[in-house]
């Protein structure tokens, strides 16, 4: 295939609203040693791509300003060192950034096979939920079977995904959302219990879904207020996981409370991993939970897709609470 010098990506012309988004010319990425040169085929929408563009977060040293930090693709160029793919094979992958363009190029080792059960829209929706939940949840919280989980914002992609990966695991599950004609959907997908905070006190659902224990583990990307909130909701020795923080990142905690029930607090991000760190979550993740993909059993909530020169209205989407499970852009 011919891969041209040139290309036209998304970037962020300066920090701003979804209007910041343009279509500029970039060079057309080389992969370097050990890594893969793909043809983008979707490309997921994140909220940490919503974060960069804002100016809050920023691309690793040396990494492209082009957004986007997953993607579908099929495998075009590998540079030296690479012995597993070989050009014409379909994957998926976590980006250093640049999946936001008709090409990216990433570690060899930070690729997953698509199970022929998935689109290419499927899978580029799937590596960023596949790694933060993976992490988050299952390693540093350490959900296990038979645990109950809350999980809010359950309609978003991570929400989606994780709502179903928690119920393969074998853990009861609990989820708040707005719009109620979403909570059968959700139910659907693997909770047991679901909340509409709009009229429901998620604290007091939670203790009589309980049985007056409360939640062992708590998937927040709110932040702000609800984290008092969720500390109220967990039971004694329970993990509070902060993914995100929509209501703002300053809380106020009673520390009196955490040693009292013996609470641990949880979160990461992906994108200041090591590449190390990446590449032991991949092999861990192709392991056990490729095998409930390809199965059926785990399988991205898809709300649609966009052409990428649509970037900014994906963006405004997100950003106004309309998106039912994932987004992707295609070049």
């Amino acid at each position: 295939m011919n891969i041209p010098s040139s290309m036209q990506a998304i970037v962020a012309s300066q920090p701003g609203g979804p209007e910041v988004l343009t279509l500029a010319d970039r060079p057309a990425p080389t992969p370097g040693a050990n890594e893969v040169l793909l043809q983008v085929r979707a490309a997921g929408v994140n909220r940490p791509d919503i974060m960069q563009r804002q100016g809050i977060a920023k691309p690793a040293p040396g990494a492209t300003d082009v957004l986007g930090l997953e993607a579908c693709g099929k495998i075009v160029a590998c540079g030296p060192g690479v012995q597993r793919w070989t050009p014409g094979m379909r994957v998926m992958a976590l980006l250093p950034g640049g999946g936001y363009g008709p090409w990216c190029v990433t570690s060899a080792d930070h690729c997953l096979p698509v199970p022929e059960t998935l689109s290419d829209d499927e899978a580029g929706a799937l590596p960023e939920g596949l790694f933060a939940v993976w992490h988050n949840l299952f390693e540093l919280c350490a959900l296990k079977m038979g645990e109950t989980v809350l999980i809010h914002g359950a309609a978003g992609g991570i929400g989606t995904l994780a709502v179903q990966m928690a119920y393969a695991a074998g853990a009861r599950v609990i989820v708040t959302d707005g719009p109620k004609d979403r909570l059968a959907v959700l139910k659907e997908l693997g909770a047991t219990e679901a909340i509409c905070y709009h009229d429901t006190d998620f604290v007091e659902a939670c203790r009589a879904a309980t049985g007056g224990r409360g939640v062992d583990v708590v998937l927040d990307i709110v932040g702000g207020d609800y984290v008092r909130r969720n500390l109220d909701a967990l039971a004694f020795g329970g993990r509070h996981l902060s993914l995100s923080f929509m209501q703002g990142s300053q809380i106020n905690l009673e520390l009196l409370t955490l040693m009292q029930k013996q609470l641990s607090l949880h979160s990461s991000t992906l994108r200041p991993q090591t590449n190390e760190e990446k590449t032991r979550m991949t092999r861990l993740i192709e392991k056990h939970v490729l095998p409930l993909l390809a199965d059926g059993r785990i399988r991205p909530r898809m709300h649609g897709s966009l052409p990428l020169a649509q970037a900014a209205e994906a963006h405004r989407m997100m950003e106004r609470g309309e998106i039912f499970g994932k987004l992707v852009l295609k070049p």
